[in-house]
């Protein structure tokens, strides 16, 4: 499907064709490619110790295949540069589709389910010193460069318990070959439960 986006530019109109995907062209397209960030990104995050919000630096990839399945591979920055990386977060697992998202047409809720694997493997030794002082059982001590999988394991660091299985509560558009997922909310909320789905969108990603 096509709809026509007129743009008013001074006193000349602009005359674009967009086209609106089904899910089943959506998810045909995402698997075209690897998807990467343009620039370190900028999200609110909140202190799970003091509630303050904080900004939270980043670099995204993410990769789907067929079977509904996706890789994603998170590298969190100390600076906006992205020149001092504090940790590699790896999540696999399986995309659930939802329906239409309200906020534009052609946008889809779905769920993000981390069942395959949630590796961590801090990159920096502040960071390890940082979740060493919350031991959890069926962890090891952190060490720089030393992965490990916190699959349905205790993590406070990531405000995961024993047994559970993360799901990131998202939504996906294609606009002019870009892949937009949800923009965090300014509170810093998780995508952690369905309520708490994105209500707008985030920079989006391009084809690597």
């Amino acid at each position: 499907m096509y709809y026509l986006h007129l743009q008013n530019k001074g006193n000349n109109f602009a005359i674009s064709i967009i086209k609106i995907m089904t899910i089943a062209q959506t998810k045909q397209f995402i698997q075209s490619s690897e998807w990467v960030s343009i620039v370190t990104e900028l999200r609110p995050s909140k202190d799970r110790a003091t509630g303050n919000i904080k900004p939270f630096y980043l670099w995204r990839t993410f990769k789907f295949s067929p079977g509904d399945k996706f890789e994603c591979t998170v590298i969190n920055y100390a600076d906006a540069g992205g020149k001092v990386p504090l940790v590699k977060i790896v999540i696999k697992g399986h995309n659930v589709w939802q329906g239409e998202h309200p906020i534009v047409k052609g946008a889809y809720n779905v769920d993000y389910v981390a069942d395959e694997a949630y590796e961590i493997t801090p990159l920096h030794q502040g960071f390890a010193d940082a979740v060493n002082q919350a031991p959890a059982n069926g962890l090891n001590k952190w060490e720089v460069n030393v992965m490990q999988d916190i699959k349905a394991k205790t993590f406070p660091a990531f405000g995961l318990a024993e047994g559970q299985i993360y799901v990131d509560y998202d939504l996906v558009y294609i606009l002019n070959d870009l892949l937009f997922m949800g923009s965090k909310h300014v509170d810093g909320r998780a995508f952690d439960t369905p309520e708490n789905r994105p209500t707008n969108l985030q920079i989006p990603l391009m084809k690597k």
